[in-house]
């Protein structure tokens, strides 16, 4: 009888474990050195170093505020110049329209003064309002709009410091850019029925001018009226696409001396109140007298006592 011998596989198993060195025994005198543990990260927290580091941005933050929202009002005359000679601005402003702006409510004021009225221009003496800007021109150019505000200084008791001039003529180029201007009018007006009109150039041009079988007083509302259709329309998304070209057409006839620095602040302030935020209005016939004077000029007498009130709720003069 054969003797069996256990079977034995070719291979140990990978389990296997082998030990090529024996094991020494640890002696309990033996000192051994500690691993070092390093302790847990703790969470940061917002210290005074931290707060000192994000003090620029809410610096930042607090100009950008007072910016575009501190309660500093601007006042602004708007000229509109007509029939002056080519290449010159020696024309009467036949437009005169105090804008005043305070960014914090918004608050928009407008108020249209009609060109007849009787002041007293400095340098010059008593005549129409709309004489300053075209005096001054003749006497020295480029001065007129400075003529106007000193006159409206002095006779409104108003500091505005800031004017936008522009041509009449200036007003078909911009109403062509914007692709004709849509005008509501609840009554007859300058020839128009009562309902929707989309005027193209030539025709808003004779709109503004207008005065056929009506007065000054008429046609400053109609002004008015051009002025907030435009501002509406443009604040449609469907017109943006023409606001390059709208500006264009409007820097190549407008000048002022509105500091660049001072746009966004106010084009913030308008966009915030809409055409149905501006307060606009006019001196109307019971605060003029109308006059003819030795030379048989047909013009406006001011009745301060009407004026001031308005003044003083409008402007806080």
């Amino acid at each position: 009888m054969t003797e069996q011998t256990p079977f034995q596989p070719a291979h140990p198993p990978e389990t296997t474990l082998r030990i090529s060195a024996p094991l020494r025994e640890v002696d309990p005198n033996e000192h051994f050195q500690a691993i070092p543990v390093r302790p847990a990260k703790k969470r940061r927290r917002w210290g005074a170093g931290c707060w000192l580091v994000s003090l620029p941005g809410l610096g930042l933050l607090a100009v950008l505020l007072l910016y575009f929202f501190a309660p500093l009002r601007t006042n602004i005359l708007i000229l509109g110049i007509d029939r002056a000679p080519d290449g010159s601005a020696m024309g009467r402003s036949d437009t005169n329209i105090l804008l005043s702006i305070n960014p914090l409510q918004p608050d928009i004021k407008m108020l249209s003064i009609p060109r007849d009225l009787w002041v007293n221009i400095p340098g010059v003496g008593e005549n129409r309002i709309n004489t300053a800007h075209f005096f001054a021109e003749i006497d020295q150019p480029g001065s007129g709009p400075r003529a106007t505000l000193e006159t409206v200084r002095v006779n409104f008791g108003l500091d505005v410091p800031y004017f936008v001039r522009l041509r009449f003529d200036s007003v078909q180029p911009i109403v062509e850019a914007m692709g004709g201007i849509t005008i509501e009018l609840e009554q007859p007006t300058a020839g128009y029925p009562p309902g929707r009109h989309t005027l193209n150039g030539e025709q808003a041009l004779a709109f503004a001018r207008n005065r056929t079988g009506t007065d000054d007083f008429y046609r400053m509302a109609q002004g008015q009226l051009l002025f907030k259709a435009a501002f509406r329309q443009m604040l449609n998304p469907a017109s943006w696409s023409r606001l390059p070209a709208v500006t264009a057409a409007a820097l190549e006839s407008v000048d002022t001396n509105l500091p660049v620095w001072l746009w966004p602040r106010l084009g913030l302030a308008l966009l915030r109140a809409g055409p149905d935020g501006i307060d606009n209005r006019t001196l109307d016939r019971e605060m003029v007298t109308p006059f003819t004077t030795s030379g048989g000029a047909n013009v406006l007498l001011p009745n301060w006592e009407r004026i001031n009130p308005l003044l003083q709720e409008m402007f806080g003069r």
